[in-house]
């Protein structure tokens, strides 16, 4: 299944990073796209049960809450994920 989730936050490629780590960690997720123009998640995972709850919570203790449900912790959570982001992107180059 497929389910794409709009998302508050999204800056840049260390957010993206963050929130493809997080979600690919869970179990039965295939494929995570982070999309910057659209600030949407499109996560392709096994199974025929819808998911996006479960997705949407995981995002939203990222500090990448779905369109609407920010608040002033979601975006300093949001800050301090994006920095992890950028730490764990440049190990890997």
């Amino acid at each position: 299944m497929k389910t794409t989730i709009e998302i508050e936050n999204l800056k840049c490629h260390g957010c993206a990073n963050t929130i493809s780590k997080g979600i690919s960690a869970m179990e039965g997720v295939n494929n995570v796209i982070v999309d910057h123009e659209t600030s949407s998640v499109t996560i392709e995972y096994d199974g025929n049960n819808e998911r996006m709850d479960e997705f949407a919570e995981k995002l939203r203790s990222l500090g990448y809450p779905k369109a609407g449900e920010n608040s002033t912790g979601r975006k300093i959570k949001s800050y301090v994920s994006c920095a992890i982001g950028r730490i764990d992107s440049n190990k890997n180059k």
